[in-house]
């Protein structure tokens, strides 16, 4: 028996299948990841502040140096978000909420319509993302279950809630408004229009509830000005920006260029594969359009940072699996390098020396999934995703 065959029946082994088996580990990474940072966590100090900062109506985004470090970004609706997560001792809050990031993307891949082989390779393939990013206590991890909850619920029809769960995406990071491109593919279109609008009143309105008109409004304003700020503080972060905007703008060293020289030929990229209608009916053409959603909304953002990359390799994974057709020894050895190189690289089973002297000054980390992309690019513009059948023997 030669190593591939020990390799390929290890890996078919039916524990690595076993869905409580991966929701123990997927559980386990939150308490790990929420233990790891008892005594520091200021993202999450800065996530249960704005709650409090909402309910007594002072600024969202204003500097709390007695607090925490930084300043927040989220929308006014994330106050609400966290609410739960405030009004407890704060350890208590920090685990509750590594536990319900991790429990809201396993859950949207358990509900998803990804084959049962499509979601063990997700869970297996993005755990340490997910640790990565449960370690910054990241949003990212629920900005990805928000878009394929989205994805899927659109294909179930259930336009109304798909559009509940985009609006949150929207108002709470701005990420969620990639769940629009899904728009093309919902069988209710006016439907979900009329549910984006009321969801978009109803949450833009509600943390009204605990303040007043005035404050909410004027709080939107800021937060527009202080993600403009922030897009310019992040060109040349060591440990923001990490992304296709940040790798050409980080290893060319320029500031003289504007990054819509990337971004337009991106979106027109992206949006070149609408014009292929009749792959519409194809699950594996939308799953694709899904994939590149994933990765689009990272690689194309100056706010991406390490534990972003939890949106973009789930995205990556969803590429992988989805075809009809057998992938080559090209597409593996890319999803190797996307594992090697974006997912490893932040831990310390990487070396040290290649992360501070390449990876992170140059924003290497989105290399491997911007060639994902480019190649997904290439596919979905030139592929049939027409089900092949089974010849039979």
């Amino acid at each position: 028996m030669n190593l591939k065959s020990i390799v390929s029946g290890w890996l078919r082994h039916p524990m690595l299948r076993d869905y409580r088996l991966l929701a123990g580990l997927w559980m386990l990474l939150a308490l790990v990841a929420a233990a790891m940072k008892m005594h520091s966590h200021n993202n999450f100090l800065i996530y249960r502040g704005t709650f409090w900062h909402l309910w007594q109506q002072t600024s969202l985004f204003a500097e709390y140096p007695k607090e925490y470090f930084d300043t927040n970004h989220y929308g006014p609706l994330f106050s609400l978000v966290v609410a739960p997560f405030a009004v407890v001792p704060e350890w208590i809050g920090l685990v509750l909420w590594c536990l319900m990031l991790t429990a809201a993307l396993y859950g949207a891949v358990r509900q998803s319509l990804l084959t049962d082989r499509q979601q063990v390779f997700v869970l297996w393939f993005c755990a340490h993302e997910l640790l990565t990013a449960l370690y910054m206590q990241q949003f990212n991890i629920a900005i990805a279950a928000v878009l394929l909850l989205a994805f899927f619920l659109i294909e179930q029809e259930r336009d109304a809630t798909a559009a509940f769960f985009i609006v949150v995406g929207t108002l709470v990071k701005l990420y969620g408004v990639v769940g629009l491109a899904f728009f093309f593919f919902s069988k209710h279109k006016v439907r979900f229009a009329l549910a984006l609008a009321a969801w978009g009143v109803v949450l833009f309105c509600l943390p009204m509830a605990v303040s007043s008109p005035e404050y909410v409004i004027a709080q939107y304003g800021e937060w527009a000005s202080s993600l403009t700020g922030k897009n310019a503080d992040n060109m040349f972060a060591l440990h923001q920006n990490i992304s296709l905007l940040g790798l050409v703008r980080k290893v060319s060293g320029s500031e003289s260029y504007s990054d819509l020289w990337l971004i337009v030929p991106g979106l027109l990229l992206f949006a070149a594969a609408y014009l292929r209608r009749s792959q519409y009916r194809h699950m594996a053409f939308r799953q694709t359009m899904l994939a590149s959603v994933l990765m689009f909304v990272v690689l194309f953002s100056t706010g991406s940072e390490s534990s972003s990359y939890i949106i973009a390799l789930v995205g990556v994974v969803v590429w992988y699996t989805c075809v009809p057709w057998r992938r080559s020894a090209a597409d593996v050895a890319l999803l190797v390098l996307v594992f090697i190189l974006s997912s490893m690289s932040p831990s310390d089973l990487f070396p040290a020396y290649v992360r501070r002297t390449w990876v992170q000054p140059y924003a290497l980390k989105a290399l491997p999934v911007v060639l994902v992309w480019i190649k997904l690019c290439y596919e979905i513009l030139t592929k049939d995703y027409a089900a092949k059948a089974v010849s039979k023997p």
